[in-house]
């Protein structure tokens, strides 16, 4: 291993349940440091960050209720508990001495920017980490196609999907210890075998843009840093295997 990154830009994916560690929701601050610690330490590289954050750790406490809502207002209150954990995730990595943005997707100039890619991209050139909340600002999409735009519209070389286990397996390998692993996949075995990488909308806008994806265990100290470096870490989901 060598202290050159092997990517120059990133885009973070992050779950909002992950944030909550063994709760199931809310936030748990140990979590919540730990992350940022992880994010702070692929920054003192010089790596470029850009943070996409999802929403289910608030979003299920009240989500018994969002039942009886329509989908449209549900998939609203889904995007503004994404600012919540956004927001939290400034407070973090600013706490550790780092610079950072927050970018919104539905305006609300009294907590953050609205996303504006050029913005995103000079605060990105500036050494800062932009977090981007409220999804795609649109309903029917989940945070993983919001990841994935805003990954391409940042031009960053890869997407980093943080999860709480080592990353791609046949079943949930929480729920079946025998699953298969995965150490590398195409976008097509993806979307054939129906894994649990990312929604097929993200993983097909992932396709057509030839975007890589890693997906790993963010929850292991110096994960990030280490696929950063290239270290073969998690699963990687490239065209051609």
């Amino acid at each position: 291993m060598t202290d050159k990154p092997a990517y120059q830009r990133i885009l973070l994916k992050l779950s909002g349940e992950s944030l909550a560690g063994g709760a199931g929701f809310g936030i748990n601050a140990d979590v919540l440091q730990q992350y940022a610690s992880e994010i702070k330490s692929v920054v003192d590289l010089g790596v470029q960050v850009g943070v996409v954050v999802g929403g289910g750790n608030i979003f299920r406490g009240i989500s018994d209720a969002a039942r009886e809502m329509d989908r449209v207002s549900a998939d609203y209150m889904g995007m503004l508990a994404t600012v919540i954990n956004a927001m939290a995730m400034q407070n973090a990595l600013e706490l550790m001495g780092l610079y950072t943005r927050v970018q919104t997707a539905i305006p609300m100039e009294q907590v953050a920017e609205p996303f504006i890619r050029r913005r995103a991209v000079r605060h990105l050139e500036k050494g800062r980490v932009v977090i981007f909340a409220a999804g795609t600002g649109n309903p029917y999409f989940t945070t993983d196609t919001a990841a994935v735009l805003r990954a391409i519209e940042i031009e960053a070389e890869v997407i980093l999907k943080g999860t709480r286990v080592e990353g791609v397996y046949s079943a949930d390998p929480e729920k079946f210890p025998d699953a298969e692993f995965y150490k590398e996949l195409n976008y097509m075995q993806v979307v054939k075998e129906g894994l649990r990488v990312m929604d097929p909308t993200a993983i097909t806008l992932s396709m057509d843009n030839k975007l890589p994806i890693v997906v790993f265990n963010m929850g292991k100290n110096g994960n990030l840093k280490k696929v950063v470096l290239g270290e073969t870490i998690g699963t990687k989901v490239r065209g051609d295997v």
